[in-house]
């Protein structure tokens, strides 16, 4: 920040790098690498429940009742959802969502705040 005078009266002159309120670029590509990896993990969620609701629907038979049977399947659902949301994009819900997020939220007018 600088400060000169005209007639008297002192100027307060703003360099380019403490320009207020105007995020940099380094700041918006932080913000939208946030963003993607939000939209993934929601991807990988949404993911995820859809595959326990899958494997509720498979019928209990006594072979199907093993010790620990229920802990090891859900390791193995939370595996492949986060495999699926990394892998090409997903399933395309979370470049959807990008773009509504990035867009403001079209006709909602909801989008991220800081």
């Amino acid at each position: 920040m600088e400060e000169i005078r005209l007639n008297g009266s002192p100027i307060v002159v703003l360099s380019g790098q403490e320009e207020p309120n105007r995020p940099d670029r380094h700041h918006l590509e932080i913000k939208e690498e946030k963003l993607k990896k939000a939209c993934a993990d929601f991807e990988s969620i949404f993911i995820n429940f859809m595959l326990k609701t899958m494997r509720n629907t498979v019928p209990q038979s006594g072979t199907n009742k093993l010790p620990g049977k229920d802990i090891y399947a859900a390791m193995i659902d939370q595996k492949v959802a986060e495999d699926l949301a990394k892998r090409g994009g997903g399933i395309g819900l979370q470049e959807m969502l990008l773009r509504q997020l990035k867009s403001g939220g079209g006709d909602q007018g909801s989008g991220i705040k800081d």
